[in-house]
């Protein structure tokens, strides 16, 4: 009879989140502007170039 010895290492990992604020202001004003860009491209859609038709 063969007796195995079973060599498991655990790995132990340790997750913090950061909460860098300059990280989110900056993502934020990003997609703040997508979305001023976006309006902006609809509100020309709808002034100039929907009465034309």
């Amino acid at each position: 009879m063969v007796t195995r010895q079973n060599n498991v290492e655990i790995e132990e990992r340790h997750v913090e989140k950061k909460s860098d604020s300059s990280l989110v202001a900056s993502t934020f004003i990003k997609y703040a502007a997508y979305i001023i860009i976006f309006f902006g491209a609809l509100y020309f859609l709808a002034r100039y170039v929907f009465p034309m038709f």
